[in-house]
């Protein structure tokens, strides 16, 4: 084989085993445009725009602003409405993403932050002729610190499922989360630090105020996304902020904690977050060469004047903020999001959050996480799997690899899914439905069998929601193609559009699926979704909790290495609130004493 044959397996690869089926939709960026269609000219609240026809037939708009840029002083404040704009925009181009490190999910990866901080813009596809349809409203993921809403196209789903399709841009990282005493401005939303949450806001205010003139109907909108899109559709239901502005919900591998205001504007020894509004001016000090260590930066800062702090903050460019983090973790960055300041989003925890109709958006909902998420990040860990020229072709232990695997998406299906569903229907909420995404068909490749090593990992299952697998190199590779998956697919599309349309997934939009009845409905919790070549669809009755998954791992005999049970309930438990010390110490009956949970990842 030659080396440039060699090299396009191993990139094919090496993008598969990410398991993000957008990963390449980014190149459409650096493609000629689209020739505008004036069949497409539509007049919204800040003036005429024009898209084109995608090759699904829909109706296509990129990079709507529905903020204004949050640039200069509007930097770390709440977004503000778009300006109206003379003559006519041609929408053919997607908006900039986001300030980020780069990642698959960008088309500069060499540089070392791209996008842009004039980035509040969204894209629709909509169905021809389409009149008052259902609007489903995406927020991607990305740790919310990566991605852009170009990354997904939604034409496909628009044209086959006849709905209006909205993806959308939001701040990211330090620039959609961040809190510092001295950018404190006396107004409850610049105050809040929560920039990405009020973009978000922002993005359903304009829908509701235009969507109309794209097909779809404002008083019919579905918020749905998938990882930290998920978290943030979970953020959308607990804000006041967002209520009457949407009317479904869909939470694709979620959950809700967010940060507590003292973890985002302390330093480290008062409880703050080791990426805190201090902490962050401290690096920024040691970094610019003011002071050699963290204890100085630490009395300088005490002792300048807000408005010196503030201003220092400001000058700051998007490339000395993200020179603070190292690179790796698929391009995100370990920054505290989604605070709970008491304006924007709700001080209490998720259960006060979600148990009662009078702290939460009480709507329509489903819950759902894959069988085997936390594979996708695993399928790169050295820990776990050997490789050979940057080809990841072996297990070190396949059984430990898969119990790993199996526990902590337990763990995520109990938070994510289960405990929040027993909340909401505590709450009163008749229909909270809830799914687990089974689907692990990839093939085998030079050995490696990514069935195993994938299977049903986190973001998988998008692909199947947009009806979309195309976009990419090394795509097809994890994508057969089969019949199965396009049933699958064609299932998937149908339940959520269904949802969309009447606020319960029930038999699908073509009704030919099987029933999806609400949790608790005839004894059943949940469904679970695979392909006809697997084991099909079909609803069951279990409930998975943090308490049940902590029995299992204690009773466990399967472990040779009793640090192992250790460092696994540390990864599952160790910052989400479920860690009892007591429990630590005498689990699996040898207990944990003798290690200290901070030196295991995840505490």
């Amino acid at each position: 084989m030659g080396k440039a044959a060699f090299g396009v397996i191993t990139a094919a690869i090496l993008v598969l085993l990410f398991g993000y089926w957008f990963v390449m939709r980014s190149e459409t960026a650096v493609q000629p445009p689209p020739e505008r269609n004036d069949v497409t000219l539509r007049t919204t609240t800040t003036g005429d725009v024009v898209g084109f026809v995608d090759r699904f037939g829909a109706r296509a708009w990129l990079g709507l602003p529905y903020a204004q840029p949050p640039v200069g002083d509007l930097r770390w404040r709440a977004p503000q409405p778009p300006r109206r704009e003379a003559g006519l925009r041609e929408a053919l181009l997607a908006g900039n993403a986001c300030p980020q490190k780069p990642s698959l999910l960008t088309t500069d990866t060499e540089a070392a932050v791209t996008g842009s901080e004039d980035c509040l813009t969204l894209n629709i596809w909509s169905p021809p002729n389409a009149v008052n349809l259902p609007v489903m409203f995406w927020i991607h993921g990305g740790g919310n610190t990566i991605g852009h809403g170009a990354g997904y196209n939604g034409a496909y789903l628009a044209t086959e499922r006849k709905v209006v399709v909205v993806t959308i841009n939001y701040r990211l990282g330090l620039f959609g989360w961040f809190r510092h005493p001295a950018l404190a401005r006396g107004d409850a939303l610049d105050d809040s630090g929560n920039y990405g949450t009020l973009d978000m806001i922002a993005a359903l205010n304009w829908v509701r105020d235009n969507i109309g003139q794209f097909g779809g109907d404002a008083g019919n909108v579905t918020v749905f996304g998938e990882s930290a899109g998920a978290k943030d559709t979970l953020s959308m239901m607990a804000s006041p902020l967002a209520k009457g502005l949407f009317h479904k919900a869909i939470v694709q591998s979620g959950g809700y904690r967010p940060y507590t205001l003292t973890q985002a504007t302390s330093y480290l020894e008062d409880g703050g977050h080791p990426a805190s509004g201090p902490e962050i001016v401290n690096r920024l000090l040691v970094q610019d060469g003011k002071v050699s260590d963290r204890a100085a930066a630490r009395a300088i800062q005490d002792d300048m004047p807000a408005g010196d702090v503030r201003a220092y903050l400001y000058q700051q460019t998007p490339e000395s903020l993200y020179r603070l983090f190292p690179n790796g973790g698929f391009g995100m960055i370990d920054t505290p999001d989604v605070f709970a300041d008491g304006r924007v989003l709700p001080k209490q925890l998720a259960e006060d959050v979600f148990a009662s109709p009078e702290t939460h958006n009480m709507v329509p909902v489903i819950l759902g996480t894959n069988r085997d998420e936390p594979a996708l990040f695993m399928t790169r860990d050295p820990r776990w799997v050997s490789s050979w020229f940057g080809v990841f072709n072996r297990f070190k232990d396949e059984a430990a690899y898969l119990r790993q695997v199996r526990y902590q998406a337990l763990a995520w299906k109990a938070r994510g899914v289960d405990e929040l569903a027993q909340y909401m229907v505590r709450a009163g909420n008749p229909s909270v439905f809830a799914y687990r995404f089974d689907w692990d068909e990839e093939p085998t490749l030079m050995g490696f069998d990514l069935a195993k090593a994938l299977g049903a990992a986190h973001a998988i299952e998008i692909g199947f929601v947009f009806g979309d697998f195309e976009g990419g190199l090394g795509i097809g590779y994890v994508y057969p193609g089969n019949a199965g998956q396009w049933a699958l697919s064609t299932s998937m599309m149908s339940y959520w559009s269904q949802m969309a349309y009447a606020g319960d997934p029930d038999r699908g939009r073509d009704g030919e699926n099987p029933d999806w009845t609400p949790w608790g409905s005839d004894g059943n919790t949940f469904i679970l979704l695979d392909s006809p070549t697997g084991d099909g669809i079909r609803m069951t009755d279990t409930v998975v909790t943090a308490a049940t998954v902590k029995a299992e791992l204690a009773a466990d005999t399967s472990f040779t290495d009793q640090r192992d049970r250790c460092e696994l309930y540390v990864r599952m438990f160790g910052w989400d609130g479920n860690f009892d010390a007591d429990e630590y110490a005498h689990l699996g009956g040898d207990g944990c004493s003798q290690w200290d949970p901070k030196a295991f990842s995840g505490f």
